[in-house]
């Protein structure tokens, strides 16, 4: 059995939850002190990026994915957005308040984020559903030029 490439080991790595709505935002506000150009921002069952975003992408992805989970989470606590730091995060996993299975991993199926921010260029990860189509389109607006 071979290893896994350094995404995936990363991916598969231990990661902080971020469950006070406080945690998020200074996730966020390292992100964004750390914006600089070497971000992969990656849609989960789309196309991995072949190349890192922009800042100004990575500015739009954080402001429109913090939008998103805060008005469809609609709890007091975040505790869906999970990093591998909290002060100088390099892998941050987001996951879609719509698609968050069952609690305790119940459901017997992996829940894969629906969106990715790492150093690391990422690799597909094949989902076992499909990415609902209002948030296909949501990630296209948010880069069509």
């Amino acid at each position: 059995m071979s290893e896994p490439s350094p995404f995936l080991a990363a991916y598969q790595g231990g990661f902080i939850n971020m469950l006070r709505w406080e945690d998020y935002d200074r996730l966020v506000e390292a992100l964004r002190q750390h914006n600089d150009g070497n971000w992969y921002v990656y849609a989960v069952g789309e196309p991995p990026p072949q190349q890192p975003a922009s800042a100004s992408e990575v500015e739009t992805f954080l402001t429109e994915v913090s939008r998103l989970i805060r008005e469809d989470h609609g709890e007091d606590y975040c505790g869906i957005v999970y990093a591998d730091q909290r002060e100088q995060p390099s892998f941050v996993k987001f996951y879609d308040p719509n698609n968050l299975g069952a609690s305790c991993g119940s459901s017997g199926r992996h829940v894969t984020p629906g969106w990715i921010m790492s150093r690391l260029a990422p690799e597909d990860l094949k989902q076992a559903f499909p990415l609902p189509g209002n948030r296909r389109r949501w990630w296209k607006r948010l880069f069509a030029s």
